[in-house]
């Protein structure tokens, strides 16, 4: 039987802040409703891999998103793709409601025929039901990461781009965040996700990729790499 092709393929990616180059030709692949970690220390270049993928820095190689390509595409146009991307600073609007802010992700502002309705995020994430009113200024930190994921899901993706979901988060709702990405991957949306802590996204993921100096050093199952001690003294360890 073949193997299906993958939903996001990434070759020979270069990217550059300025005249700083960054990422050095990485490849990698995520399948459809599969859930996909970038494991590195701070600096291996991660987030600007994920800014990459959405056209905010400028950048060379291939990306190709469900057979076709998104070279030279601006953001709003690989949005429009199915791909939605939640920043490690979340982005919430904090004068806006919580129901306004939700409101915003949809695609052109219609409600969809099909897929993430108001209600389904809000049936996700129970708080932030009980304060659909509320400005998400006034939101906790979990709280607004939650309304980020929710607000990404409005525009119905197949494929999600997380950066650092439950940094600075209680550890009560870092369980809430794995839990929802859980969820996500069993309604078959992807999630390419930046996690630094390494035991959750071994726990969550399918595959498992390590960066180190803007280059892919890694690529497996969680398994494989909770078994390679060498690798992750060299490019994990504190």
């Amino acid at each position: 039987m073949d193997k299906p092709s993958p939903l996001l393929k990434v070759s020979g990616l270069q990217a550059w802040y300025g005249q700083s180059h960054v990422l050095h030709g990485l490849s990698l692949e995520v399948g459809r409703g599969e859930i996909v970690s970038i494991l590195g220390r701070n600096g291996a270049g991660r987030s600007t891999l994920l800014k990459a993928l959405m056209g905010q820095v400028r950048s060379s190689g291939e990306i190709q998103f469900d057979g076709r390509s998104l070279a030279g595409l601006p953001t709003h146009a690989i949005a429009r793709r199915g791909i939605g991307y939640v920043p490690e600073s979340r982005d919430v609007f904090p004068t806006l409601t919580v129901e306004q802010n939700l409101l915003l992700g949809r695609k052109s502002g219609r409600a969809p025929a099909d897929g993430w309705r108001e209600e389904d995020v809000l049936a996700l994430f129970p708080a932030l039901a009980r304060r659909h009113k509320v400005a998400a200024g006034a939101l906790s930190g979990g709280e607004q990461q939650m309304l980020a994921l929710g607000r990404a899901l409005m525009g119905n993706p197949v494929l999600l781009l997380i950066d650092e979901p439950t940094e600075g988060l209680a550890p009560q709702m870092v369980e809430q965040v794995a839990h929802c990405l859980e969820l996500l991957r069993q309604r078959q949306v992807a999630v390419l996700l930046i996690e630094q802590k390494q035991a959750l996204a071994l726990d969550l993921s399918q595959q498992v990729y390590v960066m180190g100096r803007g280059e892919m050093v890694f690529r497996g199952t969680p398994a494989q790499l909770t078994a390679n001690h060498a690798l992750q003294q060299e490019w994990l360890a504190l």
